[in-house]
């Protein structure tokens, strides 16, 4: 890391590379000769005309879409998808009105030859190993960031976060031992970087870890989704409205991107000056976002985009039926919009992001920090380790080998910290093992009728259905329907991954242990002996905080153990994590927690999904920070996100120069980390 007052930093020039170009203009040349060979509607007289042909795309795309992509059209995100495959076919139609040698029959033809030239592109660049991040790309970038307010020009480094979501520390580091993270091995090889543990709250999922880590307080979030017995609401971390409020709730200037910092595919926004994809700024998605005008500068990317979605679709099908055929176990759901989902989260989404943090290293911002869901998503329905969901981590490596070689045309130094929300654990789901739901289990062990039940839906849904809701040009159902209160139902059961809470409704407060048992006397004995189920906790009027397993009787408030203690499998801190989630006003009734078996690294979700998160047991509570070497750490083991943000936001303290305490807000938990060799 560069000392200050030692030298300025001077970012390196795009300089131009003539082979590089010549090589990508003959790549171009080909895609189209391989296109006019396979379209009917597309002719090229010779080698020649393609290689004009070539020229004059490239020529034009390199004026046309950038100038586009600068006028401040009312223009949103998903609308810009088909008007840059429209602009694309029209480049195409003008290229046959302007050279003898191309003809293309129609702007139908035209538009399919847009997505093949990309397609044939695509593969010849990956047999002959060509990126074109230090040339074109990077080029436009910086167009784009001049014409957004320029370049920051400073010594002081700037710092990126990239969140993998639902990577487990133990899975990186196998993945780099195997190759499947080669860009994330090479920085521990070289020792700029290194690993750090730390261990998630008992929601274990990323909507209390980004509020923990992006605004420094997670209280009173028991789950992904939850209710709040008083007014009757659902609150849920896919309604961008409950975002907005959960956020609003917690936002108080101590933000860890407050003064000029960007948020990029977030659930919350840490308070950044910027957002794109971020679900508690869905005003952002409906209105012309300048986050995405780099993307759209660069005429080849929806066409590209377009061809590896198609692509994303193939290899999500066909490892579905490979799994199937071979009887894999434990196996998920992989039909209906999964699939599409898949693609559109492991290949729009990611390049979207992609895109919106290099622009804001081309214009200099100081903080940013950006999710990436691909890798979650795939394991929830493939596993933690199968060859698909690892293919999805490594093409996330290659995007942040790309963002790397980016640092050094930026204005200013970055560092960059990968880090995950939490980890995932595998295993058949609560249904598959026993062939009925958490829900229905409660359901006929109450003295009620009617058990609503909301478990299911991937975290992942909420950036699809940004996207979806903006594209119809109207307001998300998500957002407008605030569930001001859930159906009239005496007993509601959510899941989120192995957490179940359990919400009997008779009464707007949590009913205790003792209530429980006078009302309900099948209830807590049917989830006690449950052989799926690890332990419940519940509030005794007499004892306070308990948790129950089939066999013993864990006294929170007493730190006591009668019989066996059902929270020996898990983590040393988790009477600590109950204690904590036991004091939040909209714990529910009951929070049930699936088994874990150490054994066998497994438990189960109340989701149909087989790889998951939300409670405790196993990888699921084991994420990581890849940080480097000279930025501190504390002595002490990091415990809840509450922890990390104090982390995260020290580092860009000392990064910017301001170790000068903060009036107005508390001082970080790790404040008191030294200083002492952070720029070594």
């Amino acid at each position: 890391m560069m000392q200050h007052g030692m030298r300025r930093w001077r970012p390196e020039k795009l300089g131009l590379k003539p082979l590089h170009l010549l090589l990508s203009l003959l790549i171009t040349a080909t895609a189209f000769w391989v296109t006019a060979w396979i379209l009917p509607g597309v002719e090229i007289s010779s080698l020649t005309g393609a290689l004009l042909v070539a020229l004059f795309v490239g020529v034009v795309n390199a004026i046309v879409p950038p100038f586009f992509a600068a006028l401040r059209l009312p223009v949103t995100l998903v609308l810009s998808f088909p008007l840059t495959i429209v602009l694309n076919a029209s480049v195409l139609r003008t290229a046959d009105r302007v050279l003898d040698s191309f003809t293309i029959d129609s702007f139908g033809w035209a538009l399919l030859a847009a997505i093949m030239v990309a397609g044939v592109s695509v593969v010849l660049e990956v047999i002959l190993s060509v990126n074109d991040d230090v040339t074109y790309t990077l080029r436009v970038v910086q167009s784009v960031a001049r014409r957004q307010g320029g370049a920051h020009y400073t010594d002081e480094p700037g710092i990126l976060f990239l969140e993998i979501d639902g990577l487990a520390l133990p899975v990186l580091r196998r993945a780099m031992r195997d190759g499947n993270a080669p860009n994330m091995a090479r920085w521990m090889l070289e020792k700029t970087h290194r690993l750090i543990e730390w261990e998630p709250d008992l929601s274990s999922q990323t909507g209390a870890s980004q509020a923990g880590i992006l605004h420094g307080c997670n209280d009173n979030i028991p789950a992904f989704r939850w209710v709040e017995k008083g007014t009757g609401r659902l609150i849920s971390f896919s309604t961008p409205a409950d975002c907005a409020r959960i956020e609003r709730e917690r936002a108080n200037g101590n933000g860890l991107l407050v003064d000029g910092g960007a948020s990029r595919g977030n659930l919350l926004s840490g308070e950044a000056e910027e957002v794109i994809l971020t679900v508690s700024r869905l005003d952002a998605e409906t209105r012309p976002n300048p986050g995405y005008r780099a993307f759209f500068a660069n005429g080849f990317n929806v066409s590209r985009a377009i061809v590896l979605y198609i692509w994303e679709l193939i290899l999500e099908w066909t490892a579905a039926i490979r799994a199937e055929r071979r009887d894999i176990r434990p196996r998920g759901p992989r039909g209906g919009l999964y699939p599409f989902i898949r693609a559109a989260m492991c290949v729009i989404v990611r390049d979207l992001i992609v895109y919106g943090v290099l622009t804001d290293m081309m214009r200099g911002r100081p903080a940013v920090y950006a999710t990436f869901s691909s890798y979650d998503e795939v394991a929830h329905h493939s596993g933690l380790e199968r060859a698909d969901t690892l293919e999805a981590l490594r093409k996330l490596d290659q995007q942040f080998g790309r963002i790397e070689r980016a640092r050094r045309y930026a204005p200013r130094p970055y560092e960059i910290v990968v880090l995950s929300d939490h980890g995932q654990t595998q295993g058949a789901t609560f249904r598959q093992r026993n062939g009925y739901g958490l829900d229905e289990l409660v359901e006929r062990s109450v003295e009620a009728v009617g058990v609503e039940t909301y478990a299911g839906g991937d975290e992942q849904e909420r950036m699809v259905g940004l996207a979806i809701d903006e594209a119809t040009g109207r307001t998300s159902k998500r957002a407008e329907h605030r569930k001001e209160d859930v159906p009239d139902r005496q007993v509601i059961v959510l899941g989120s991954g192995n957490l179940g809470l359990i919400y009997l409704m008779e009464e707007p407060r949590r009913l205790t242990l003792e209530e429980i048992e006078a009302r309900h006397p099948r209830l807590i004995p049917a989830l006690r002996s449950h052989p799926h189920i690890g332990w419940i906790l519940v509030r005794s009027a007499e004892r306070g905080a308990v948790v129950l397993g089939p066999r013993g009787a864990h006294y929170l408030n007493e730190g006591r153990v009668e019989g066996e203690d059902p929270l020996a499998p898990f983590s040393p801190n988790a009477p600590r994590h109950l204690l904590r989630t036991d004091s939040f006003p909209d714990v529910a009734d009951i929070v049930v927690g699936s088994f874990y078996n150490p054994e066998m690294d497994e438990g189960c979700a109340f989701e149909e999904l087989i790889s998951f998160h939300g409670g405790i047991g196993g990888p699921q509570t084991q994420p990581f920070i890849l940080a480097p070497v000279t930025l501190p750490v504390p002595d002490e083991p990091l415990v809840g996100a509450e922890a990390v943000h104090g982390l995260l936001k020290h580092w860009r303290r000392l990064l910017h120069g301001d170790l000068r305490p903060r009036s107005d807000v508390a001082e970080p938990a790790v404040a008191a980390i030294p200083a002492t060799g952070a720029f070594d």
